[in-house]
C-alpha cells in the first residue's frame, strides 16, 4: 500500500499514476484540491484503473493525517504536496513555510510512528542552492527527514530532486 500526498499535482498524479500501473496492492491518493483530485480519479476509472483511493485532505492537518495513517497503514510514503510556485511563494512565505515545512514534519513524524518503511520527499532542485523562499523551504524540509535517519524505527529516507516539470502545475 502506497500513500501519496499531492496526488492532484503534476508530479504527484503521475507518480499514482505509475504505482498504479506497477500494480501497487493499493494507491492512496491524497491532496486538498477535491476538484483536480476528482479528474485524476475520472481519468483513472475511466482506463479502467480500480486499485487506489482518492482522500481528500491537508497534510498540515496532523489529527486527519494520524487517522489516514492508522486506517491506510501505507508501506510507502511519496510526499509530493508542497507550495512549488516561486513568486506566490515569494509573497505568502507563511504559506510555504506552513505547507513545505510543516506538512513535510506532519506526514514524516506519522511515517515513523506508523512503522512506514519507505518515505520519499519529492523536493527540488531550488532547495540545492536556495535563493528563494520556496526553495529554502523545501531545503529545511529536507534536512529535517534527513535528520530522521537513525531513529529506532527502521525507515528509508530518500530525497529526490526535480527540475522545472514541463506541463507542471508550479
Amino acid at each position: 500500500t502506497v500513500l501519496v500526498t499531492g496526488a492532484a499535482g503534476s508530479i504527484g498524479s503521475e507518480l499514482a499514476r505509475q504505482l498504479i500501473a506497477l500494480g501497487a496492492k493499493e494507491t492512496v491518493m491524497l491532496d486538498h484540491a477535491e476538484s483536480a483530485l476528482y479528474d485524476v480519479e475520472m481519468e483513472l476509472l475511466g482506463k479502467g484503473q480500480t486499485a487506489f483511493t482518492p482522500v481528500v485532505g491537508d497534510v498540515r492537518d496532523r489529527d486527519t493525517m494520524d487517522r489516514l495513517l492508522a486506517q491506510v497503514k501505507p508501506e510507502v510514503i511519496f510526499h509530493a504536496a508542497a507550495y512549488k510556485h516561486v513568486p506566490l511563494m515569494e509573497a505568502q512565505p507563511e504559506q510555504a513555510v506552513r505547507t513545505n515545512i510543516g506538512g513535510t514534519r506532519t506526514m514524516a513524524d506519522l511515517a515513523l510512528k506508523h512503522g512506514v518503511k519507505e518515505f520519499i520527499l519529492i523536493s527540488t532542485d531550488k532547495a540545492v542552492n536556495p535563493t528563494s523562499v520556496m526553495g529554502a523551504t523545501k531545503r529545511c524540509a529536507q534536512l529535517y527527514v534527513q535528520s530522521l535517519n537513525g531513529r529506532e524505527a527502521a525507515m528509508a529516507i530518500i530525497t529526490t530532486h526535480f527540475g522545472n516539470v514541463l506541463g507542471s502545475n508550479g
